[in-house]
């Protein structure tokens, strides 16, 4: 692949489209599939998703503005510290609100608004892993499950509860487990929803579909179309990585190569503030080389080979590395390092204005 303009990111809208109808595929009957735009919020990613799935999943005004005008179907909004602002203008372009406390219930009465609303649960105990444990810990996320039943007893007028959000981990690569997990939500939601008396309708799951970031595995999907959804309940799906991974890369050109301390570096135009996941997760990311045989400069490129080199940035810090140790046969300055699987969560939780270099290039396929 030839790039205008180094580093660069490359999504690649043909991936997105297939990834989503092979997840539809897998689904069980009355599922709705969302994305969720925190993964990803380029445009073009999100206008390709917003019509290959049933809509988006947003935690941010920003992203509410992007769902709307990507023209999504279906919209959800959930986040632990919604403004009143963020409220109002979710009740008003028609999302559905995933209600994260009583205080926030109290909250959109005061506004004067009228919806109806999941109630997001932390719940006591999940029986999934992955990467981020959203339930099931003290974290910001939902009600606790103790205190449940207080909020559910005395809802403010104006506001109907009509499911729960259930979203319980991040990056979860076992297929049996998270069928199991959403088996579970089902009947959980279903015996609380009959306890309270509420006319259950949506059980909303979250994401958590998971993809390996050091290998070629991704949650194994076969399990899922084993999840039986009771007729007159929506299960809602809100994966992002696992929809926006694989559909983009990341490029960066080597700028030099040296050793110190017994250690070789590629050091790159780019780095960690274009794409922070790897020293965030503390792994070493993968890279394919792009050999690049041009070389018009009047002095010796520097080369390696038959060497592990770490592939780092160009930030004045020794934690700006995106690989540790990848063997290399050949590896010359002027070559470009293309990493895969970079789709997700790359440049969208990454340290931008740090030393103020320039952002990469975006180019869409």
């Amino acid at each position: 692949m030839a790039f205008e303009k180094l580093p660069a990111y490359v999504y690649d809208t043909r991936i997105l489209t297939e990834t989503a109808q092979r997840l539809r595929q897998a689904l069980p009957p009355r599922t709705l599939l969302l994305y969720a735009v925190k993964a990803n919020g380029h445009p073009s990613v999100v206008r390709t998703l917003a019509h290959a799935c049933d809509g988006l999943d947003v935690a941010s005004g920003g992203e509410l503005a992007l769902a709307v005008q990507a023209g999504a179907d279906r919209i959800v909004f959930s986040g632990p510290a919604k403004t009143d602002t963020e409220l109002a203008a979710a009740v008003k372009a028609g999302a559905q609100l995933n209600v994260e406390s009583r205080h926030e219930l109290d909250r959109l009465a005061g506004l004067g608004l009228t919806a109806d609303v999941c109630i997001r649960v932390n719940r006591a105990s999940v029986a999934v892993t992955g990467s981020h444990a959203m339930t099931g810990t003290p974290t910001p996320f939902g009600v606790d499950e103790t205190q449940l039943g207080t909020v559910l007893t005395d809802i403010p007028p104006g506001l109907r509860v009509t499911g729960f959000h259930l979203h319980a981990v991040s990056n979860n690569l076992d297929g049996a487990a998270h069928a199991a997990f959403l088996t579970d939500s089902l009947a959980w939601s279903m015996e609380t929803a009959r306890r309270y008396g509420i006319d259950l309708r949506v059980v909303n799951a979250g994401g958590g579909l998971g993809v390996s970031y050091t290998t070629a595995d991704t949650i194994d999907l076969r399990h899922l179309r084993n999840v039986s959804v009771p007729s007159g309940i929506e299960l809602i799906l809100e994966p992002g990585r696992y929809l926006a991974a694989d559909a983009g890369r990341y490029a960066a050109e080597v700028i030099d190569l040296k050793t110190t301390h017994g250690r070789t570096f590629a050091v790159l135009r780019g780095g960690t503030h274009h794409f922070r996941l790897p020293a965030a997760w503390g792994y070493s990311h993968p890279f394919t080389i792009l050999p690049v045989d041009d070389w018009d400069r009047p002095y010796p490129r520097p080369e390696v080979t038959d060497t592990a080199v770490d592939a780092v940035g160009e930030l004045c810090t020794p934690r700006d590395v995106l690989t540790r140790g990848q063997h290399v046969d050949r590896l010359r300055a002027g070559d470009i390092l293309v990493f895969g699987r970079a789709g997700a969560y790359g440049w969208d939780i990454s340290h931008h204005d740090f030393l103020r270099h320039d952002p990469p290039d975006f180019v869409i396929l």
